[in-house]
Order: structure tokens, then sequence, then C-alpha cells
């Protein structure tokens, strides 16, 4: 064999080897990230456990979607549309726990099938919402440049207008438009106005996450491979992404529910025939001196489910730090 020969055979081992290493350096980059992330998770779970505010929190919000899915089993066999005007604002009885509405109508069966709506709104609009975030702030995170002050300068205008209002104004003009989906002011129309103007944190949460890990050994070794930007993402990023998000998206769904009673309690939201709590606190507001129970049952729903998530969310937040744990 030719010394030219042995070069040749030299330099094909040297790069083979070269492959080789780069493969095992990005299995091994996977195995650490893996085993990073089930130990994050793992230790999470073992902090929740102990959690008094995370159970109490999880106790009422399975307590509240299950009222929102099965509302026949709370109701006590009562129908939200059978009313009998003699009943009118009567107070809470052994047989009537919440009273009565101003239609006659058996007021816990009123509230119990209003959870329905307003859990489907919160929960839309988070979807919506971190589907929007996602996408724009992992853009943004992993090209850089131009492209992140594109988007950052378009989240900073979205900022710009508060949510409550921002979404009021979209309802005000959603009837007068050609979009179905926004002009009937149902419940999807409510959650994507939440979402058009509550997006922004969660693309500020993605971006900034996608920035700190992206500079990642296992990124280098991943495109090293040839693996594209698409999986780069996909598969190495965003799941290093995922646990801030998440946090946010659980303490969000009860502001969002919050945010729909509110625009409904202003006239901009769900309309009759919806039952919602924002509905039945509005119509309630005249009679408080007469008929407190007409705001007071719904208001008080409305908290518990709003502080459920919230609860959840701060132990989520709390278990995902280490530094929160000893």
């Amino acid at each position: 064999m030719t010394d030219r020969h042995l070069t040749d055979a030299g330099h094909d081992e040297v790069g083979a080897g070269r492959v080789t290493g780069v493969a095992d350096a990005a299995d091994t980059q996977n195995e650490t990230e893996t085993a990073t992330q089930g130990s994050l998770w793992s230790d999470a779970w073992k902090a929740l456990r102990k959690s008094v505010l995370f159970w109490l929190g999880a106790v009422l919000g399975v307590g509240f979607i299950l009222m929102a899915v099965f509302p026949q089993l709370f109701a006590r066999g009562a129908k939200p549309r059978d009313c009998d005007l003699a009943n009118s604002a009567d107070p809470p009885s052994a047989a009537h726990w919440f009273g009565f509405d101003q239609q006659g109508c058996d007021y816990l069966a009123q509230v119990v099938y209003g959870a329905r709506n307003s859990l489907i709104i919160g929960v839309l609009a988070v979807l919506f919402i971190l589907l929007l975030g996602v996408i724009v702030g992992a853009i943004a995170g992993f090209y850089g440049g131009f492209t992140d002050g594109l988007l950052s300068r378009v989240a900073d205008i979205f900022y710009a207008m508060p949510l409550i209002l921002g979404a009021l104004v979209l309802l005000r003009v959603g009837p007068s438009t050609d979009i179905p989906v926004i002009s009937d002011r149902g419940a999807g129309a409510v959650a994507i106005a939440l979402a058009a103007f509550g997006w922004m944190t969660a693309m500020r949460l993605v971006r900034s996450q996608v920035i700190s890990v992206k500079s990642g050994d296992y990124v280098a070794a991943a495109r090293a491979m040839g693996a594209g930007d698409t999986r780069i993402l996909v598969r190495h990023i965003l799941p290093n992404a995922v646990a801030p998000v998440l946090v946010y998206a659980t303490i969000t769904v009860g502001i969002l529910i919050a945010a729909e009673a509110t625009l409904t309690f202003l006239g901009v939201g769900l309309q009759r025939p919806a039952i919602s709590w924002g509905l039945q606190i509005n119509e309630g507001q005249n009679l408080l001196r007469t008929a407190p129970h007409i705001v007071l049952f719904p208001s008080a729903v409305l908290t518990l489910t709003v502080m459920a998530f919230i609860l959840m969310g701060d132990a989520l937040r709390d278990a995902l730090d280490p530094r929160q744990r000893s």
C-alpha cells in the first residue's frame, strides 16, 4: 500500500472518529438533559406532595372542574331553566340552599351551571395564549437579531393596552365585524379577546428561557449531528423552557376566569341566554340590599375558583425553584 493510500485511510479514520465523537457527545448530552429534567420534576413532585396550599388548590380546582363537566351531580336535581316567578328572589332554605334569583330560578343550579362557561373561557384563553406565546417567544429567542427586535416591539405594542381594556374594545367592535367567532360574543369570542391581549408575558418567558439554553453543549452537539432548527427547538430547547410557562399558565387560568366575569359584568362578555357568574353578579347588583344572596353566592364561587388556580400555580412555582427547597 502506498503512502498516499495510508494517508487517505488515516484521514477517513480521523473523520469517522470525529463523527463518532460528536454522536457520543450528543448521546451523552441527551442522557444528561433527560436525567436533569426527570430529577427536576421528581423533586418538584416530592415538594408538591408536602404542600398544604397545593392540595387545597388541587381539591378546589378538581371540584370546580367536576362541577363544570357534571353539573347535574351538584345541582341537586334542579334545572337552571325551571323558573317560577312566585319564588322571585326568595332567600336560601333547607330545600333550596342558594335560594332563587329574580326570575324565580333555583340559584344553586344557576351557579353550578355557570361554572362551565367560566372554566371553558379560562382554559381556552390560556391555550390560545400558550400557542401564540410559545411560537413567537421561541422564534424570537432562537433567531435573535432583527427577528427578536421586531417581535419584541410587537409585544411591547400589545403591552401598552391593558388586558381588560383591550378585550373590552375588541368585544365592543366585534358585533360590527364579519368575523363569525368574534361577532357572536360567545365563549370563543371572549377567550380570543382575552388571549389577544394576554400572550405577551408567555412570549417573554419562553424567549428568555430559549436565549439561556440555546448556547448549551447539547444544542451544539445536536446541530453538529445535522439536526435542523425545528428539531432543535422542539426536542432540545422547548422542553427546558416548559417549567416557568406551566407555572404561568396555571395562575393565568384563574386570572382569566376573573377577567371574563369582569367583562360579562360590564355587559361586553357573555350574553343571555348564556349562564355565567359574571351575568349573575351583574343582575344581582341592584338587589344587593333586598336579596344579597344573588350576588354573594356567585361571587364566593368565583373567588374560590380563582384562588384554587393561583394556589396551585404558586405551589408549582416554589416546587420547581430549587432555591425554595431546603
